[in-house]
């Protein structure tokens, strides 16, 4: 197989999968892991793949910002298991920010029966989880409402957020990426995270694995900004050793 034909096919299975293997595509094309890589490199200086451990990824267009309906359904098993993890950070009498999002909405679904409990948000779907329960008090962030994530955004959302203070920080992303940070489609709502960075004692990331090695339009904080991050088991394990390294905490679950 010519190297032309080849390198098609890879992008055709890039497209299909949105991830390939080296040894998988070795296999598949009777060739050298070596051979592969040298294909895998000459498509990322192209611009039409993303390298990534062991493999390669499909490159998503940095502005895309998917409905919170279509995120919901994305990786659902691995976000309950995020949520209820970042939920046993949660003591009684703590002052909380909780993003918006689908993962961080899981995280209010287990904070019904804390005492005392705090949460600022500026998530519309993280409040409602919250409806009722009786010792939790949740201060909603007022703003311009975001139809397509029920996220509240804009400078009212950021000068109250300048009004208050945190122990934590649960933030949940699109993208994080170990040299460029976290990052979100939307420019207003990383504004507005990184106002939530600048409030809190402590930050916590959560995010399920797929959202590592990706990068998104605009950039919420380096990852020099980040205390802890708990995601899934799927996590590569050079990643893994990389943010450990770095001195970050990392929760698998």
């Amino acid at each position: 197989m010519l190297n032309l034909e080849r390198r098609s096919r890879i992008l055709q299975l890039i497209e299909e999968r949105g991830k390939v293997e080296v040894s998988e595509l070795s296999q598949l094309f009777n060739t050298s892991e070596v051979t592969i890589r040298g294909d895998l490199k000459d498509l990322h200086k192209r611009g039409l793949l993303r390298r990534a451990h062991g493999g390669a990824v499909k490159i998503e267009p940095v502005g895309v910002d998917p409905s919170l309906q279509i995120k919901a359904e994305l990786h659902a098993d691995q976000k309950r298991r995020i949520g209820a993890a970042a939920a046993g950070l949660v003591h009684d009498g703590d002052s909380i920010i909780i993003d918006s999002g689908t993962t961080t909405q899981q995280i209010a679904r287990h904070l019904r029966n804390k005492k005392d409990l705090k949460v600022i948000t500026n998530g519309l779907n993280v409040a409602t989880e919250l409806l009722g329960a009786k010792d939790v008090q949740v201060i909603l962030l007022g703003g311009v409402l975001r139809q397509n994530s029920y996220s509240v955004v804009g400078h009212f959302t950021e000068d109250m957020l300048r009004q208050l203070s945190a122990d934590k920080l649960f933030l949940a992303v699109d993208a994080f990426d170990l040299d460029f940070g976290l990052s979100t489609p939307n420019l207003e709502e990383s504004q507005v995270n990184q106002a939530m960075v600048r409030i809190a004692k402590e930050t916590i990331l959560v995010a399920d694995s797929s959202k590592f090695g990706k990068r998104r339009l605009s950039r919420i904080a380096p990852l020099s900004d980040i205390d802890r991050i708990i995601t899934d088991d799927g996590l590569p394990a050079a990643t893994q050793d990389e943010l450990r390294a770095r001195g970050i905490e990392l929760i698998l679950v």
